[in-house]
């Protein structure tokens, strides 16, 4: 067995590489290494370790999810939530997941299994060989950390969507492979829990990272997974636990800038804890040629949902209502929580120097709202993320990193874990977490007052949902607060255009308040809270259909 090594940027300025297994390569080629000559050396093993963060990522545009951290692994995953639309249509296969057609054979699900495996796989190997290298016993320490870390999180994964999956710790023979048995979700949970414990004993604190290992796991990444492992099999002592320890160690904190984190400008913020790197020109992140408008030259396959919209209540703390004088169906940013301007796109409002224009009489648009142009499915496009200053090319060109833990989260999650432990909440509590989240300088809401246990819960998620939207989370919350068929279910909405002359006969629902019909779903409770193992696994090994 050899392993190719194809060569690419990441974490700034270091260059590393990727790992896969090629039988058909000839001996000792230029761009290979015997796996008996490799683990030889440091340089050999850095370029290991950059295997196993890339996993299976590949650049520029894909369709199908090749990791979880992907834009298209996780900020796409919200299509299947009642936060985002995929304008491909109800067959695409991220709405199938819950709009009750999802089937074993949905390419999705097939894109996230093989994605675990083959990082796990890497892992795996890496776990096997990392002691054969000569060098200091501490970089061995702190990479095996790594290692444990980023197996655990593909676990984490598996155990969340699946439950009961294979759980394979060493390299397997291709026949043992092929007939490897499911393990119960309690045994993968266990086993997440316990290599993220022994990670987060190895791996060296956020603030000790140097500026070119950001991108590398430290010990508050992987106690944030252990978290939210915890949060999820409601074990909410050891979750409060958890997050605590990150809130102690003392090495982040909120941006007060929340625009700016989701873009270069400000990536290398205190708050983000974890992000999966993108370098310009080299490792590029290609979400702009999927998600920006039409007049940009984007395909706008990302549509943010009303439901969502709705959420977002104003400045002065108010919920929002379609009847309030505070809202200007002209103006939808108008006096509302600043995280609105900074997240959505809407008619009239301009992005990238361009007034935005998806009005359903606008005909003359390219983002004009209708079911049919390469435009918006909702009347609403996605500003987070994005450097509205960027002129390069769409699919090469643009390096924003995407976030997979941030502070925030930590804050609002330990402030979950003690409300649903049973813990009295106290203003100290709110001030230290929600409204710290809420405060920062560019949102500057009122404090949250609210102590009452279900007044609160609802004020909690509704809070996660804004401040964590489109990253990837909504889902996994739907399911493990055991409310997916009770959110994901009926009609779903856009817009308003209520001065719209076209909207009664080009809507194909209507409703009171001039909303554009986008889609309906149908979450089936007691079969969609699972994924199906992909049929293509299913038919190499029967067992894992059981």
């Amino acid at each position: 067995m050899k392993v190719k090594i194809k060569q690419y940027m990441m974490w700034g300025a270091l260059a590393i590489s990727c790992a896969s297994c090629d039988d058909q390569l000839r001996q000792f080629p230029t761009d290979a290494f015997a796996q008996d000559n490799f683990w030889t050396s440091e340089s050999n093993t850095m370029i290991a370790l950059a295997g196993m963060y890339r996993g299976g990522i590949t650049y520029g545009t894909g369709v199908v999810p090749n990791d979880w951290w992907s834009y298209f692994g996780s900020i796409h995953l919200e299509f299947a939530t009642d936060n985002a639309y995929d304008r491909r249509g109800d067959n695409s296969t991220y709405n199938r997941l819950t709009n009750g057609t999802l089937l074993p054979n949905n390419d999705v699900i097939k894109g996230y299994w093989s994605a675990s495996y083959k990082r796990i796989a890497i892992c795996n190997d890496f776990l096997q060989n990392i002691g054969k290298v000569p060098m200091e016993e501490s970089k061995i320490k702190r990479m095996a950390a790594e290692a444990k870390f980023l197996r655990a999180t593909q676990y984490f994964y598996l155990s969340q969507y699946w439950g009961s999956v294979p759980l394979v710790t060493s390299t397997l023979t291709p026949d043992e492979a092929n007939n490897v048995d499911k393990e119960s979700k309690a045994a993968v949970v266990s086993f997440v829990i316990e290599e993220l414990k022994a990670a987060a004993a190895d791996l060296p604190q956020f603030g000790a990272l140097g500026e070119s290992e950001h991108g590398r796991a430290s010990k508050q990444a992987a106690l944030a997974f252990l978290g939210r492992i915890l949060l999820s099999e409601k074990k909410f002592g050891e979750a409060s636990d958890a997050w605590r320890a990150i809130i102690d160690l003392g090495d982040n904190d909120i941006d007060p800038e929340y625009a700016g984190l989701f873009n270069p400008a400000r990536e290398m913020s205190k708050e983000n804890i974890f992000n999966l790197k993108y370098l310009g020109g080299q490792a590029s992140n290609a979400m702009p040629q999927h998600s920006y408008p039409a007049m940009l030259g984007g395909w706008h396959l990302f549509n943010p949902l009303g439901s969502l919209a709705d959420e977002y209540g104003f400045d002065d703390g108010t919920p929002f209502s379609y009847d309030s004088p505070k809202f200007n169906y002209k103006n939808m940013g108008a006096n509302r929580d600043p995280r609105f301007r900074y997240t959505f796109v809407w008619d009239g409002s301009t992005f990238g120097g361009k007034k935005y224009v998806c009005h359903p009489d606008s005909v003359n648009s390219l983002d004009q709202l209708t079911y049919s142009k390469q435009a918006t499915r909702t009347g609403y496009g996605l500003r987070k993320f994005f450097d509205e200053s960027f002129t390069g090319g769409l699919v090469t060109d643009y390096g924003g990193d995407i976030p997979v833990i941030r502070y925030a989260e930590v804050l609002l999650s330990y402030l979950e874990a003690e409300l649903e432990g049973g813990k009295a909440i106290s203003q100290e509590l709110l001030d230290q977490t929600i409204n710290k989240v809420r405060g920062r300088a560019s949102v500057g809401l009122p404090p949250v007052t609210v102590t009452d246990p279900e007044q609160l819960r609802t004020i909690l998620r509704r809070e996660r949902r804004i401040e964590l939207a489109f990253e990837g989370h909504r889902l996994w919350d739907l399911l493990r607060w055991g409310i997916a068929d009770q959110v994901l279910a009926g009609d779903f909405w856009g817009a308003a255009f209520p001065d719209s002359k076209r909207y009664p006969t080009a809507s194909q629902k209507t409703d009171p308040l001039s909303r554009w019909f986008v889609t309906s779903k149908k979450f089936r409770k007691g079969q969609d809270e699972t994924w199906p193992v992909p049929e293509s696994e299913v038919n190499v090994n029967p067992k894992l259909g059981n």
